[in-house]
């Protein structure tokens, strides 16, 4: 027996400082499109899902949002562009696990969506570990499902938070440093920043580790600032662009 086709869809997921907006076809993101979110006026959203989504059109869409006052322009943008109702990721859809963490409904969309993308992906036990605004870590185990998680601040606000909260020292960009000592005021707080930032990664990801006492535990790692964090540091991280997009897929073919 076959099994069946997967839809062509379209999938959106909107954060607080960035959306993405993926089309799926054939199992997988084949195209995407990273917007700031706070541009994504509706004449904006629909002129950027139209040439997302391009002539063939797509047969469903769906939303894993963070964002709430951006929804209702979305929506509006999705229905225009492309003549669907787009579906809104949950706690109570099918999500390829189950949620044994005690307050569901304050899971972001986002975490469910990396939830369900790991699963089907990676299998459990599985740590996700999303790096962008704020950074997500997402435990789902074996039998429970999706345990529990940690919620930290992202790289980016360390760097706003330094000089929003002290007089001399500028807003700088998250940028590579090729030395450990910085040589300006610049180099030192993006050195600090990063180093300051893999070395949280490491310790709440050994952390983690220990707690769930698996060897065999995947660590999937995805979100704006990850290859970033990522890099150099000599954990057997999987670095997955594309898992929120998937997941948000992964669970309207879950649900539909």
């Amino acid at each position: 027996m076959k099994s069946p086709a997967h839809p062509r869809l379209l999938v959106i997921d909107v954060g607080n400082s960035s959306t993405s907006l993926g089309l799926y076809a054939g199992g997988r993101i084949r195209r995407r499109i990273r917007e700031k979110t706070r541009d994504l006026k509706y004449r904006k959203a629909r002129e950027t899902i139209c040439d997302l989504i391009g002539d063939a059109g797509v047969q469903g869409a769906a939303i894993a949002s963070v964002a709430p006052l951006m929804n209702d322009v979305l929506v509006k943008a999705v229905r225009a562009a492309a003549s669907v109702v787009p579906l809104r990721v949950g706690h109570r859809m099918r999500l390829g696990a189950p949620i044994t963490y005690p307050d569901p409904e304050r899971i972001g969309e986002d975490r469910l969506a990396n939830l369900a993308g790991a699963v089907a992906r990676y299998d459990a036990p599985v740590i996700v570990v999303d790096i962008g605004t704020a950074t997500t870590f997402d435990i789902i185990q074996r039998r429970k499902g999706y345990t529990g998680g940690i919620i930290a601040p992202g790289p980016a606000l360390l760097l706003d938070y330094l000089a929003d909260k002290t007089a001399l020292l500028p807003h700088v960009d998250l940028a590579p440093v090729g030395r450990v000592v910085g040589k300006s005021t610049e180099q030192a707080m993006r050195i600090g920043a990063l180093h300051g930032y893999r070395g949280m990664v490491k310790e709440i990801t050994y952390q983690l580790m220990k707690q769930m006492k698996n060897r065999k535990v995947t660590l999937c790692a995805t979100g704006g600032y990850a290859s970033w964090v990522l890099r150099g540091m000599h954990l057997p991280f999987v670095y997955d662009k594309d898992l929120t997009l998937y997941g948000i897929a992964r669970i309207y073919e879950l649900n539909t």
